[in-house]
């Protein structure tokens, strides 16, 4: 360790305090805030990193804040990451849809170190994020109305080209047939189709509803 002293001249004599008679410097020390902070946010989460020192990695431990852009630091939440590695997670139940957040980190020697002991460092640069908004219910009817108006005139214009292809066909197949002296059975076989595909339709529908 060291002896700090303070020297001064007080009254025209001089004099000297002793400040620290044991002082080391390993137990006072104030790191440098992170650096590079960044974030990326996805449907279930919102991820935020930086940087340290490599040779730091290991003996810090991180406090985040983060609010609401328009908000003051002042209501701020605090959160701790789990671990020493220089990254945090924030579930997306904790942010409000379509609102723009900010973040800021800070780091100090962890209290589980032994060897150096530390203050607060100041707070690092600053991220900004937003969680991608959720449709409203309204929307979702919304497009589901909308996918229904435009199945119901495209699927009864498909019925009735099946029908009537189906009763030219049915025509001419029988005269075929009869000409021939043969059955007309075959041409029974598109009523079936029709009623198949009908059927697909009316379930499809359910489906929308």
């Amino acid at each position: 360790g060291y002896k700090v002293s303070l020297q001064g001249n007080f009254f025209g004599r001089n004099h000297t305090y002793i400040t620290f008679p044991e002082y080391n410097p390993r137990k006072h020390i104030k790191p440098d805030p992170p650096l590079n902070i960044q974030s990326n946010v996805t449907s279930s989460k919102c991820q935020i990193w930086w940087s340290v020192p490599w040779y730091l990695v290991e003996i810090l431990q991180y406090e985040l804040q983060y609010k609401e852009y328009s908000m003051s630091w002042e209501i701020a939440l605090n959160k701790t990451p789990p671990s020493s590695l220089p990254h945090i997670e924030i579930e997306a139940t904790e942010l409000r849809s379509g609102i723009a957040y900010i973040a800021r980190v800070r780091c100090k020697v962890s209290e589980n170190e032994d060897s150096y002991n530390s203050q607060w460092s100041e707070w690092s640069q600053t991220t900004v994020f937003q969680r991608a908004g959720v449709p409203k219910l309204s929307e979702q009817i919304l497009n589901t109305r909308t996918m229904q108006f435009l199945f119901i005139p495209l699927s009864f214009g498909t019925l009735l080209y099946l029908f009537w292809n189906c009763k030219l066909s049915s025509r001419y197949i029988i005269c075929c047939f009869l000409t021939s002296g043969q059955k007309a059975s075959p041409a029974l076989t598109f009523p079936h189709q029709l009623l198949s595909f009908s059927h697909s339709i009316i379930c499809t529908m359910e489906i929308l509803r």
